[in-house]
């Protein structure tokens, strides 16, 4: 098979879908790697080592995309990448669909075969490839927000640990799974008072046992999350449902009584956010204030720490676009339901029920396609 491999062009996206190493294994196996030139500078990877690898560098970000079958990514196509979308290209990446109607209709209309990571579902309901990717968010969150608590950086002027005497910052994860969990260590780490929210009590439970430190945790509810948030230094925003938009658990009005200076960290964006007044930011513009409240909703947070994130996602990534590349679309997926489940649009049919949905449109089963 031939893949693809270009360049991110997202926001300051520094990650890169294969590593040097990646395209070694795929090139052994009998596989062409075309790599755009540069696609790896930002994750640290010269084209020096890509072309030692086995991998042909090509010039353009077209040539990565239309000389290819099957095209691997880290983030969804953006709206000038949508000319280079074409009937029977396999796309292996991120989508988040359930929050990207146009990029949904674009890939139905074109009749891409679209396999999205955040959907892999292992039979214990497990997403392999998300996780890695939601382990460096919800670590990153609390980086992020303990800067952004500093008055220079125009919050509330508090350490998030404190000092002997002095109280630490308060912080607030909604949603106790693999984001939050991840946030919560740090916080927790850095002496930080932490509360998690969630509605699964046998998860809180977990919780309460493994973590270690002053930390606090609720059932979710409307009532629980409004008081809990209305002391918050921090507010991080950790809620998934598989493939589907974030529920909106944090309203307007929560946000109005936060005290001003204080930091939402929305790691939900990519699925709509769970906060009410949060919206889509960039690397370059990552903040924006709503009632005295600062707003982080940068949509591919892991972009910045691109040397871990890359190795972590391409851990993750290759033994699936393998698969892909030694069976076959077809063959592939009907060995492997994990796989099966990441398929979001074949055919032009929408294949996932959640994006389906999201948009009041009519939803296929895979097999039905296949």
């Amino acid at each position: 098979m031939i893949i693809g491999v270009p360049k991110e062009i997202k926001d300051k996206e520094n990650r890169v879908a294969l590593t040097p190493g990646g395209a070694y294994s795929l090139a052994q196996m009998g596989h062409r790697v075309l790599v755009e030139r540069g696609a790896g500078e930002g994750s640290g990877f010269t084209d020096v080592e890509y072309k030692q690898s086995g991998a042909e560098i090509v010039p353009t970000h077209a040539d990565a995309w239309n000389r290819a079958e099957m095209v691997i990514k880290v983030k969804e196509p953006l709206e000038s990448e949508f000319p280079l979308l074409r009937e029977n290209l396999v796309l292996f990446t991120y989508l988040h669909l359930a929050a990207e109607e146009k990029l949904t209709r674009e890939l139905m209309t074109k009749r891409v075969a679209s396999i999205a990571y955040e959907t892999v579902e292992l039979a214990d309901g497990s997403l392999p490839l998300l996780t890695p990717m939601s382990e460096v968010a919800g670590k990153m969150s609390i980086q992020i927000a303990a800067h952004y608590l500093e008055r220079t950086n125009g919050g509330r002027g508090k350490l998030m640990g404190g000092v002997p005497g002095v109280r630490p910052a308060d912080v607030v994860v909604i949603g106790g799974g693999t984001v939050g969990t991840a946030a919560a260590k740090v916080a927790l780490g850095m002496g930080a008072d932490v509360t998690i929210i969630d509605k699964d009590l046998n998860r809180l439970r977990y919780l309460s046992e493994v973590l270690h430190g002053s930390l606090t945790t609720l059932a979710s509810n409307p009532f629980n999350i409004a008081e809990a948030i209305k002391f918050a230094d921090v507010v991080v925003g950790a809620v998934l449902v598989k493939g589907a938009k974030a529920p909106k658990l944090v309203t307007r009005e929560m946000v109005a009584g936060m005290t001003p200076g204080s930091v939402i960290v929305d790691v939900a964006i990519d699925q709509g956010g769970s906060v009410e007044t949060i919206r889509p930011t960039t690397h370059t513009n990552p903040t924006y204030v709503v009632d005295g409240v600062i707003h982080y909703g940068v949509t591919n947070m892991p972009g910045a720490v691109p040397r871990t994130s890359t190795y972590a996602l391409s851990n993750a990534t290759l033994p699936y676009a393998q698969k892909l590349a030694n069976l076959g679309f077809d063959h592939a997926i009907k060995s492997d339901p994990a796989l099966a489940r990441g398929v979001n649009v074949y055919k032009g049919e929408i294949t996932y029920a959640a994006v389906a949905e999201a948009f009041g449109l009519a939803y296929r089963p895979l097999n039905e396609l296949l």
